[in-house]
């Protein structure tokens, strides 16, 4: 029986998932060949590291798709004096990419043990500007402020609090809205009280656990 060839489904997964969705910034592709995603996946798919799915890890979490992971990495496009905020750490996979271009990531997980496996993992693998916290983080985090935020889950309304916790021309990625209709969003601080929104595309990603929703009218 021949052996998986990962290296040919992930140029396969760059050349027929990645560039068609307009990433073409050689910081990102480069680092799709270096951050080895099989090793990010749960073992019973590891087979399917690389295809257009969302791959569950436990209970509601799942990774992005692969084109989304790098369209984001992308559209946030950290620096190397970039300090992030990631709310959802998951597999630790989005982490160790956004570690590989920036400062310092810290990572929050509301599931312990989805916390504990990509603590570990990130340590195996050399990413020692992580920090793995386990927390809420659906509606802000602590009272850092970060250059880069980012929401790996959908939330129906963006609280205000990231906002807040943006240095200046710091930028913010999130899912906004509820299924069917979502738009990942990137907001850019432009000067104090001033952001600027930019919708990039529609998709439909899983809320966080907790995340703020509408007030409902009650008849």
């Amino acid at each position: 029986m021949k052996a998986f060839d990962y290296e040919q489904a992930r140029y396969n997964m760059i050349e027929q998932q990645i560039r068609p969705w307009e990433v073409l910034d050689p910081r990102v592709l480069d680092l799709l060949f270096k951050v080895k995603r099989e090793d990010f996946v749960p073992p019973a798919y590891r087979a399917l590291a690389f295809a257009d799915l969302e791959l569950p890890l436990s209970g509601r979490a799942r990774m992005w798709t692969p084109k989304m992971e790098a369209r984001v990495l992308q559209e946030l496009a950290p620096s190397e004096s970039d300090r992030v905020l990631e709310i959802g750490t998951g597999s630790g996979y989005f982490c160790a990419l956004l570690a590989s271009m920036a400062a310092q990531v810290t990572s929050v997980e509301i599931d312990p043990a989805l916390a504990a496996d990509a603590r570990a993992r990130l340590g195996r693998m050399g990413h020692s500007n992580t920090r793995v916290e386990v927390g809420d983080g659906s509606r802000g985090y602590g009272s850092d402020t970060y250059d880069v935020i980012v929401l790996t889950g959908s939330t129906p309304i963006l609280p205000g609090r990231f906002l807040e916790q943006l240095l200046p021309g710091g930028r913010v990625f999130a899912v906004v809205g509820e299924a069917p209709a979502m738009t990942a969003r990137l907001i850019r601080w432009n000067a104090p009280d001033s952001h600027v929104t930019v919708d990039l595309f529609e998709t439909v990603v899983a809320p966080l656990e907790n995340a703020m929703t509408p007030e409902r009218f009650a008849f």
